[in-house]
């Protein structure tokens, strides 16, 4: 099982002021407490766009499994492991549970089903990746790196925490952006955040919707794909706002 956490890029204003985007990937079953930490601004690999064949292989390769096998008691908070037998036949359990999850969901491509019905028989083994991004994280640290915090998520906000703490940090003056997934050849390349073909801006947005560089059969995306899926972001009604919550600009306190 993978639980990571990797810096994107990390900004900073005149009037000090930080901003961090994080690139995380931690198992889905953890995914709902990650969400209710309304401070962020996130967006996540999507069940419904991911090819079968891809996921499956995936869960294959890396399937998501407890770190931590908590023997029942009372309340929300496993503070005991199970002895190593037990513990060895839960891991049984959940590995045969995982092949008929895979079984299952075979069964449902070949029949024709689409990836948005047959991927969720998955979940419970995915990981997802998820691009985070905010200027406040006490709070979130404080509830998560503590005892009474699973032992997944807590691994996660460790991680996530190591990674603002490593990174380089690039100074922003007024009217320059934090633009996650832009590179310095990006900028450099195409004239900055306006150029004839289209707007650097809507580029960040654009792959911070895939979470990555890469378009979800797992090829590294064109320029010319990453602005027509901003522009169809900034068209489509309702219109998806989400992927533009990571670019940023310094604002005058």
């Amino acid at each position: 099982m993978t639980i990571t956490a990797q810096s994107v890029l990390a900004s900073i204003s005149p009037d000090g002021v930080r901003i961090d985007t994080l690139l995380l990937r931690y198992p889905r079953f953890i995914h709902s407490e990650f969400m209710t930490h309304r401070q962020f601004s996130r967006n996540a690999s999507s069940s419904r766009a991911i090819p079968v064949e891809r996921l499956i292989a995936d869960v294959e390769r890396d399937p998501a499994i407890p770190i931590f096998w908590g023997k029942n008691q009372k309340g929300m908070q496993a503070r005991e492991e199970m002895e190593d037998s037990d513990k060895a036949a839960c891991k049984e359990i959940w590995r045969q549970s995982l092949e008929d999850a895979l079984d299952y969901a075979r069964a449902l491509s070949e029949i024709g089903a689409h990836k948005q019905v047959v991927n969720r028989i998955l979940e419970p083994f995915t990981h997802i990746n998820v691009v985070v991004t905010a200027t406040e994280w006490d709070n979130f640290f404080a509830l998560r790196i503590h005892e009474d915090a699973q032992p997944e998520i807590k691994a996660l906000a460790e991680a996530m925490r190591d990674a603002i703490d490593d990174t380089n940090v690039q100074k922003l003056d007024y009217g320059e952006w934090h633009l996650p997934f832009v590179s310095g050849h990006d900028i450099t390349e195409h004239g900055g955040l306006t150029d004839p073909s289209g707007n650097l801006r809507v580029v960040s947005a654009a792959r911070c919707a895939r979470t990555s560089y890469k378009t979800h059969d797992g090829r590294v995306s064109t320029l010319e794909e990453d602005i027509a899926l901003g522009e169809r972001l900034t068209k489509s009604r309702p219109f998806h706002a989400s992927p533009f919550e990571h670019t940023a600009t310094p604002d005058i306190l």
